[in-house]
């Protein structure tokens, strides 16, 4: 019995120590959220729509300064994305726009890709869309990229398949 009461009072201890801690760490996240001036907010919000494909990054797309930038890069270029239709952001010539970028889209972590003003994700939301097809059908629905042509031997086999007579 003793060893049932030890054992809930743990729990419960752990529960209350979880919860005070996510009580202590809310007003904490809340000022920091204050610390983005209206000035820069306004600026990255101007960085995110000045360009089809926006990415904030460490390094340039000819210089990554990090793996995670380049794969983020070598990806889009494996879709293709014409330079034309991609603007990206050092973030670190920046201190401010390095911390500014995480605030703005509640993300923690660089590189940060936008497709159209909408913040599509980190490395590994990027390479997972790239492996599940997701990625090419943003980028193509976007119109980043081109759709594929459609054969017209694929619409004629779909426009004259019939069932069979009997």
């Amino acid at each position: 019995m003793a060893s049932m009461l030890r054992s809930a009072f743990r729990s419960s201890s752990a529960l209350r120590l979880q919860a005070s801690s996510v009580v202590t760490m809310s007003p904490t996240l809340a000022l920091a959220r204050r610390f983005i001036s209206e000035q820069t907010r306004s600026a990255i919000q101007k960085a995110v729509d000045s360009s089809p494909v926006v990415v904030f990054m460490k390094g340039t797309p000819d210089v990554p300064q990090c793996g995670f930038s380049r794969a983020v890069i070598q990806i889009l270029d494996l879709h293709n994305v014409p330079p034309e239709k991609l603007a990206a952001f050092n973030v670190l010539e920046d201190s401010e726009l390095r911390n500014g970028i995480k605030e703005f889209s509640d993300w923690p972590t660089i590189p940060q890709v936008y497709v159209k003003g909408e913040f599509v994700g980190g490395c590994d939301i990027v390479l997972g869309m790239h492996q599940s097809g997701e990625l090419e059908t943003l980028l193509q629905n976007s119109d980043v990229i081109s759709k594929p042509p459609t054969s017209d031997a694929d619409s004629d086999a779909s426009s004259t398949s019939t069932p069979a007579s009997s």
